[in-house]
C-alpha cells in the first residue's frame, strides 16, 4: 500500500468510515481522483486531491506579474490542489437552496474530502438515454437565475475569498489559443505581433462585459457537471458538481457554458428557449447589450477551450480531446460573427484559416 493510500485509509477511519469498500471512478483532465465508498449500507464519494500535484494558486493580493511567475493556475485563478475551495463553494451553494454535495468530512491540508453521493444521473447520460432536453436545460437555467439573485460574495467562508475573474485571468486563458492551438494547427509558433494584437483585441471586448455587478460563476456549468434528480423538486432537481474553480464574474458566463457545450450539441430551439427563460426570469437586463456580452464571454471561453484541448493533446498525450475541437470552433465562429466582435473576427480570418479550425488531420485517437 502506498503512502497516499495509507493516508486515505487513515482519513476514512477518522471520519467514521474505517473498513469501507473503495471503488475508483473514471478520471478526467485534472489531478483529482474520485472514489465511491460504501460501508454497512451507507455510501459516499471520496475526493483525493494530492496537495502538491499542481502549481500554486494565486494569493488574493498577488500582482499580475507575481501570478505569471507562479504559473497558469495562479494566472487563471483556478483552485488547483486546494480542496478548501471545493468545500467552501459546496457550502455556499447549499446555503442558497441549491443542490451541491454535503461535506461529511474534510482534511484540507492533506487533500481529502468525503462528500455526499448524489448518484450517477449526469445530464449528459440522461440526455443520451432520451431524457427531455428542453425540461432539463430550462431547469438548469432556472438554477442560474436563482443563483444570480445575489451578487458575488467577497468571502465564501471565514478562510476562502471568492476571487475575481479579472482581466489577468481572462487574457491568460485566451493566450492558450496562441500558445497551444495555433502552433498545433499551423505548424509554427505564433509571432509576437500576432500574440499582442490577439490579446489587445480581447482586452477591448472583455472590458465591455463588466457592466453588471459580478455573480458567482461556476465556470464549468454543462451537461457533464450537472445531475438530474427528479425525486427532488424545483431548483433542487439539479445537482451541481465540479465547482471548485468558481469565481466572481459575468452572469453570461455559466449561461453560455450551458448552451455552448464543448462535448455535446444543444439543439438551437432549446438554446433559444434557455436564453429566453433566463432573460425573463433574471429581469433587468438590456437584451442587446447582454447579447454582446454573451458573444464576448462565450468567445473567450471557446478560445480557451481550443487552447486547453490542444495542450491536453500535445503536452499530456490525451488525443481524445481533439474530437471536440470541431464543435468548439463552430461555437467560436458563431461568437465571432456578432457585430461587436468584428475586429477580433478579422484577426482570426487573417491568422487561422477556416480549414485549420478543428481537429488536425492525421491524428487518430
Amino acid at each position: 500500500m502506498s503512502d497516499r493510500e495509507e493516508a486515505m485509509r487513515a482519513f476514512l477511519k477518522s471520519a467514521g468510515w474505517d473498513g469501507a469498500a473503495i471503488t475508483p471512478l473514471a478520471g478526467d483532465a485534472s489531478t483529482r481522483r474520485y472514489f465511491r465508498v460504501t460501508l454497512n449500507g451507507r455510501k459516499a464519494m471520496l475526493m483525493d486531491q494530492p496537495p502538491h500535484a499542481e502549481t500554486p494558486v494565486a494569493p488574493i493580493d498577488a500582482t499580475p506579474a507575481q501570478r505569471h511567475a507562479l504559473g497558469y493556475i495562479a494566472v487563471a485563478r483556478l483552485a488547483g490542489a486546494d480542496v478548501g475551495r471545493f468545500v467552501a463553494v459546496a457550502n455556499y451553494l447549499r446555503s442558497h437552496g441549491l443542490t451541491a454535495p454535503e461535506i461529511y468530512a474534510a482534511d484540507i491540508p492533506q487533500g481529502f474530502a468525503l462528500i455526499e453521493d448524489l448518484g450517477d444521473d449526469l445530464y449528459a447520460d440522461v440526455l443520451e438515454k432520451g431524457g427531455d432536453e428542453r425540461a432539463l436545460y430550462l431547469t438548469a437555467a432556472d438554477v442560474l437565475a436563482k443563483l444570480h439573485e445575489n451578487e458575488a460574495p467577497k468571502m465564501l467562508d471565514a478562510r476562502t475569498p471568492l476571487l475575481d475573474y479579472d482581466e489577468t485571468a481572462q487574457l491568460g486563458e485566451v493566450d492558450l489559443m496562441t500558445e497551444w492551438f495555433l502552433p498545433m494547427a499551423l505548424g509554427r509558433a505564433a509571432a509576437e505581433d500576432e500574440i499582442r494584437e490577439h490579446r489587445a483585441l480581447w482586452r477591448g471586448i472583455l472590458d465591455a462585459t463588466r457592466v453588471h455587478p459580478p455573480v458567482l460563476v461556476h465556470r464549468d456549468y454543462h451537461a457533464q457537471n450537472l445531475l438530474w434528480l427528479p425525486q427532488k423538486s424545483g431548483h433542487a432537481r439539479v445537482g451541481i458538481l465540479d465547482f471548485q474553480d468558481a469565481v466572481a464574474g459575468s452572469r453570461a458566463q455559466d449561461l453560455m457554458h450551458l448552451v455552448e457545450d464543448a462535448r455535446r450539441d444543444v439543439s438551437p430551439d432549446v438554446t433559444g428557449a434557455v436564453i429566453r427563460r433566463y432573460l425573463d426570469t433574471a429581469r433587468g437586463l438590456d437584451e442587446e447589450q447582454f447579447g454582446a456580452e454573451m458573444a464576448a464571454i462565450s468567445g473567450q471561453r471557446n478560445a480557451r477551450i481550443a487552447g486547453v484541448f490542444a495542450r491536453l493533446y500535445k503536452r499530456d498525450n490525451k488525443p481524445r480531446y481533439l474530437d471536440y475541437l470541431p464543435r468548439v470552433w463552430r461555437h467560436l465562429n458563431k461568437d465571432l460573427s456578432h457585430p461587436s466582435m468584428s475586429g477580433l473576427k478579422s484577426w482570426y480570418d487573417r491568422t487561422i484559416p477556416m480549414e485549420k479550425r478543428g481537429k488536425p488531420q492525421g491524428v487518430s485517437v
